[in-house]
C-alpha cells in the first residue's frame, strides 16, 4: 500500500445522536438497557444504563479486547484477580482473556459508555439475550458467542 492510498472499512460515517441508537438497536439483558451506539466489524459500543444493584458476573471474551469509560456511578468491578472501584470519567481498560465482572451496588445507577474491538459474535449474542431471563440459557447462548462465564463460586466476593 502506497502512503497516499486510504482504507476505508465498513464504519459508516456520522453521528449517533444523543438519545438515539444506531440502528434502532436496544435491548434489555438481566436488567441492563443496551443501547447500540456504534457497530462496524472492527468495534462495537453501547451505552449501559444499570440499574443499582445490578450486575455482570465473571467472565471473559477470548477474542475481543473490552472497555468501559464511567458517566455516572460507581463500577464494582473484577479484574484479574483483584477487585477495584471505577467512577465518572474512569477507563476502564479488560485485554482479551482476561477474566473481569462488573457491579454497580446500592441504591445509586450506573451509566457507561462500554465498546469491544473486534465486534466479533456480540451483537448477535445481545440480540439473543435481549428479555431473556433463564440464566442458564444466558450462559449456554454466550458460550456460543464468544463469552465465557467462569463457574458459580470461581471467584471470592462475586
Amino acid at each position: 500500500m502506497q502512503e497516499s492510498e486510504i482504507v476505508v472499512g465498513d464504519l459508516p460515517k456520522g453521528i449517533t445522536a444523543a438519545g438515539e441508537a444506531v440502528g434502532n438497536k436496544s435491548w434489555n439483558i438481566l436488567g441492563h438497557r443496551y443501547v447500540a451506539k456504534v457497530e462496524s466489524s472492527t468495534s462495537f459500543a453501547w451505552l449501559s444504563l444499570d440499574p443499582g444493584d445490578t450486575g455482570v458476573p465473571p467472565h471473559l471474551h477470548p477474542k475481543q479486547d473490552e472497555h468501559i469509560y464511567v458517566m455516572e456511578g460507581v463500577y464494582t468491578l473484577y479484574l484479574d484477580g483483584e477487585w477495584t472501584t471505577a467512577g465518572p470519567g474512569d477507563t476502564v481498560r479488560m485485554p482479551m482473556g482476561l477474566p473481569h465482572a462488573y457491579y454497580v451496588k446500592g441504591d445509586q445507577s450506573g451509566k457507561s459508555l462500554f465498546w469491544v474491538s473486534p465486534t466479533g459474535k456480540l451483537p448477535a449474542l445481545f440480540e439473543q439475550l435481549h428479555n431473556l431471563e433463564d440464566l442458564d440459557e444466558v450462559v449456554r447462548l454466550s458460550a456460543l458467542h464468544d463469552v465465557d462465564f467462569l463457574p458459580p463460586g470461581s471467584v471470592p466476593g462475586a
